[in-house]
């Protein structure tokens, strides 16, 4: 949260000064992405101040997952614009309404999308983790491989075609975007433990790594 927070908010105000757009939607992707941690964030000051999980468990995954839309929508706006600008909006339009149907789940069965796991209460953490046959599933996997192929691989494919410092911004593009995608279906599948570490400082390089490729 802090370094996606950081990052984004360097960048718009870079963007406000230079009136940079694309470096303003780098930087709204970025603090959205950021806050998908706020649900584990306000769970362990939870239990670190007073002893207590998150209650009822839906917080949790609510708290998480609510920036997953606006986050999609933003990181596609920016691949479009620098990829495909001519399609640009039909692409945003395509994402934005795949983007609200996984809210519409997410909000409004809750229940039937997370399975929760809780060890000792008030000691241990609480883990989300996705009913795989669900259609936020199926949806933020949708998302996940977009942003990997579009952003990720997109970026790289332009990187080659380019010379020059157009091809190094490319280049922490691509990397970036690839190193979140991995990262966000890794922080997925894999259960709390030291394997989370690698991709939580996954998410930390991708937020360098996207600023350092819009910044002028």
């Amino acid at each position: 949260i802090i370094s996606g927070c950081f990052f984004g908010l360097l960048s718009l105000y870079h963007a406000r000064k230079l009136e940079a757009r694309l470096l303003a939607i780098a930087g709204l992707t970025m603090i959205f992405t950021g806050l998908l941690y706020l649900g584990p964030l306000i769970e362990f000051l939870s239990v670190l101040l007073t002893g207590k999980n998150l209650e009822p468990n839906k917080l949790l995954s609510l708290l998480s997952y609510t920036w997953v839309a606006p986050g999609l929508i933003f990181a596609m706006y920016l691949g479009a614009e620098l990829m495909m600008p001519k399609k640009k909006w039909i692409i945003v339009g395509i994402y934005a309404v795949l983007g609200v149907i996984f809210e519409l789940y997410l909000w409004l069965d809750t229940a039937a999308a997370f399975s929760y796991d809780l060890g000792t209460p008030g000691e241990d953490l609480l883990d989300a983790s996705f009913n795989r046959m669900h259609p936020t599933f199926i949806l933020i996997a949708v998302f996940l491989i977009s942003v990997f192929v579009f952003n990720g691989i997109g970026f790289l494919l332009k990187a080659y075609q380019t010379t020059g410092e157009i091809r190094k911004k490319f280049l922490y593009l691509g990397i970036g975007f690839i190193i979140f995608a991995v990262s966000g279906i890794f922080d997925s599948l894999v259960a709390p433990g030291i394997g989370l570490l690698f991709a939580r400082m996954g998410m930390l390089i991708y937020a360098f790594l996207v600023y350092m490729g819009v910044k002028t």
